[in-house]
C-alpha cells in the first residue's frame, strides 16, 4: 500500500505546471526522453534510470484517465484506476499497514478498512459493496496497462527500416521498424505493455521514434530539405549538377539567374511513404564566392565588373526613415 514517502511528482519529472495541456507534456516528454535516451548515454546508470522516470510519468500524464485519477487520488490513483477506493484523507489512521494481497477481493479490504478506522461495533453486520458507474460489483480487476518508451534512429535507420533490440526492464524485445518513420511517428507492438497483476494479460507497447540529426538533410514537414552551395557564373549562367538524395546523386538543372536561397523541387526524391510513394527533396541554393582566384579568374571578374549595367541595389537609392 503506497505511504506519503511513495508519491512521485509526475509533473515535476516531466518539468511542467499541473495545469500543462497535453500538447505541453508532448513536447516536455519529447525533449527529456531525446536527451537522457540509453541510447545516446551508453553505461550511464543516473541516465538509464532518469529515462525510465520519465517514461514512468508520460505514461500517466498523457493518459487522460489516468492523469485525472493521478490528480484526484495522489499517490493512491492505481488503486483507483482498478476500481478501488483511496483510504480516508481524513481517517487519522495511517494506512501502511494494509496489505491488498490477504484479501481475496476489494470489497472485504474496505471493510476491514472502515472496520478499523470507524470501530469493529459500527461495521459489525455490514457489507460495504463499491460498484463502477454501470453498476457491477469492483474487485481486483486490473486491466492490462499500455507501455509508452522512445526509440532514436538515424536517418539512414528511419528511411530504410531497421530491425532493433530493445531491452525494457529484464525483457528484450525484437522490434522491426517499418521504412519511413518520421520524428513522432508512433510504432504498436502488441502484447508488450504491462501485464495485469491479477490476469497477467499484456498491455500494448506503443514506441516513439525519435530521428537523430544528419549533418546534411533535414526535415521540412513532409519532405526534406538540403542545402546546395553553388559558383557565382553557375547562379548567372545556369547549369546542371549533381545533388546527393537519400538513395543516391541526381542531376539537377540550375536556371539562369538564380538567387542565393533559392529553392528548387527535385520531385519523389524525397522521404519514404506507404505503399513505396516518395515525397519530394527541397535543394536550397546557397551561392558561395571563391576565395582563392587565380589570375586568369580575377582578370575575367575585373572585366565583368567594369562592363557590367546590373545594379542590384538601385532600388535603394529612394530609402528614408
Amino acid at each position: 500500500m503506497p505511504t506519503a514517502t511513495d508519491f512521485k511528482d509526475y509533473y515535476a519529472i516531466i518539468g511542467v505546471d499541473k495545469n500543462a495541456t497535453p500538447e505541453e507534456i508532448k513536447r516536455a516528454y519529447r525533449k527529456l526522453a531525446r536527451k537522457y535516451h540509453p541510447d545516446l548515454n551508453p553505461g550511464d546508470q543516473q541516465a538509464e534510470t532518469r529515462f525510465k522516470e520519465i517514461n514512468e510519468a508520460n505514461e500517466v500524464l498523457s493518459d487522460p484517465e489516468k492523469r485525472k485519477k493521478y490528480d484526484q487520488f495522489g499517490q493512491y490513483w492505481h488503486q483507483a484506476s482498478q476500481g478501488a477506493a483511496p483510504p480516508p484523507r481524513d481517517a487519522g489512521v495511517g494506512v501502511e499497514g494494509f496489505d491488498f494481497d490477504q484479501y481475496g477481493d476489494f470489497d472485504s479490504f474496505i471493510n476491514d478498512l472502515l472496520g478499523r478506522f470507524g470501530g469493529a461495533g459500527r461495521t459489525r453486520g455490514r457489507t460495504y459493496t463499491y460498484r463502477t458507474p454501470t453498476g457491477e460489483p469492483t474487485g481486483f480487476t486490473s486491466p492490462p496497462a499500455d507501455t509508452e518508451a522512445a526509440i532514436a534512429l538515424n536517418f539512414s535507420e528511419a528511411f530504410h527500416g531497421v530491425q532493433k533490440r530493445l531491452q525494457l526492464d529484464n525483457e528484450v524485445i525484437n522490434v522491426r521498424i517499418p521504412p519511413g518513420a518520421k520524428p513522432g511517428s508512433r510504432i504498436r507492438i502488441q502484447g508488450k505493455g504491462h501485464p495485469s497483476p491479477f490476469s497477467q494479460q499484456r498491455g500494448d507497447l506503443y514506441l516513439t521514434i525519435e530521428v537523430l540529426p544528419h549533418p546534411f538533410f533535414k526535415f521540412a514537414d513532409d519532405n526534406i530539405l538540403c542545402e546546395i552551395p553553388i559558383r557565382p557564373d553557375e547562379a548567372v549562367l545556369g547549369a546542371q549538377i549533381q545533388v546527393p538524395t537519400p538513395d543516391g546523386s541526381v542531376t539537377m538543372k540550375i536556371p539562369p539567374g538564380v538567387r542565393s536561397g533559392q529553392s528548387l523541387r527535385l520531385r519523389g526524391q524525397g522521404w519514404r511513404q506507404p505503399q513505396g510513394r516518395r515525397t519530394d527533396l527541397i535543394v536550397k541554393l546557397q551561392i558561395v564566392p571563391p576565395k582563392d582566384i587565380s589570375p586568369i579568374e580575377r582578370e575575367a571578374y575585373e572585366t565583368i565588373q567594369a562592363n557590367t549595367s546590373f545594379d542590384p541595389r538601385a532600388q535603394l537609392q529612394e530609402v528614408r526613415l
